[in-house]
């Protein structure tokens, strides 16, 4: 017989990955559970849910007006809706509390972390095991949820259009649409992780987490509008109609100058004097949604491994 020897680098890597499942078990319970009601909500309301309430609509007969969504087929498919999608838009603050407080903070300060550095495991494959499998993972649940948050909203444009709801640039949707989900949740793993690796304590783990999380979030969402060229539309008797995401708008002179509306309404005079002959807006149509989410998902992708190589960094410095 020939005996078959398993590397002892792969059996360390392999125990230290089921040593993690056992101690975060209940966080990946709880992942799963979240996954699983998120995912059973998108799919009642793509199937039987949307099925009712465009029902509803029909009887309704709202003709090009807005339908009374206080019928309770709409708000049944509403909650469906806003239950599957809303984890979408909460898991990044959860990950970002769970990894900086329990997942790192919470080790380093027990000391449960160390312990495993003198097991033949070294800091830097501790780490790399704390953010690969709960990367995984998060990917693997941000994914689904997506596909089915986009198997609803191809199925729905008529509630949408009764509704005046949810429109595709609108903050949450516009995450949940793409690839945006998955790219901040990965970021709120990161920045929990090195928020952990900085307090080593899991209150303040948490917290700073979070924190860091949702300023980041912040100030990328703030740049959206610029991350791709907008399209511009003009009138000359008022500010035209635009059909996207609004960005900006303003009076033209007849140099074709761009200037502050001087709020003449119709005065003619007024707007002779200020040289007004037209207005502007510049706007996203619905045909830059994936250049702008896929411009957005490159920045936070780049920041996560930013924040990734900085906890490497940490800890390689603290243990050294």
């Amino acid at each position: 017989m020939t005996a078959v020897t398993v590397p002892a680098r792969s059996g360390r890597l392999h125990g230290l990955t089921w040593a993690m499942f056992r101690l975060h078990r209940s966080a990946l319970w709880f992942w799963v559970m979240l996954v699983a009601v998120a995912a059973g909500a998108l799919l009642w309301a793509y199937g039987p849910g949307v099925a009712a309430a465009e029902e509803a609509y029909r009887k309704l007969d709202c003709g090009l007006g807005q339908c009374d969504t206080s019928v309770s087929a709409f708000q049944r498919y509403e909650l469906a809706a806003t239950v599957g999608s809303g984890l979408l838009t909460v898991a990044p603050v959860l990950i970002a509390a769970w990894a900086g407080g329990s997942l790192i903070g919470r080790e380093l300060e027990q000391g449960t972390a160390r312990l495993a550095w003198t097991q033949s495991v070294t800091p830097v494959r501790w780490l790399a095991a704390k953010l690969a499998v709960p990367a995984a993972l998060i990917t693997a649940g941000t994914l689904l949820l997506t596909l089915l948050h986009r198997l609803l909203w191809s199925a729905d444009a008529t509630l949408r259009a009764a509704t005046g709801t949810r429109d595709w640039y609108g903050s949450g949707t516009f995450t949940a649409n793409g690839t945006l989900a998955t790219a901040y949740a990965l970021l709120a793993l990161a920045v929990g992780a090195l928020a952990g690796l900085l307090t080593r304590r899991t209150t303040a783990g948490l917290g700073v987490g979070v924190l860091g999380l949702l300023t980041l979030t912040v100030a990328v969402s703030e740049l959206r509008p610029r991350l791709w060229p907008t399209e511009t539309v003009t009138g000359t008797t008022g500010y035209p109609a635009i059909g996207g995401a609004f960005v900006d708008e303003g009076a033209l002179t007849s140099t074709g100058a761009r200037v502050q509306d001087p709020l003449c309404i119709d005065d003619a005079q007024c707007l002779a004097d200020h040289d007004i002959v037209g207005y502007y807006r510049d706007y996203h149509p619905s045909s830059h949604f994936w250049p702008l989410q896929l411009v957005e998902t490159g920045i936070v992708l780049a920041v996560t491994a930013l924040a990734v190589l900085a906890a490497f960094q940490l800890l390689r410095r603290r243990t050294t």
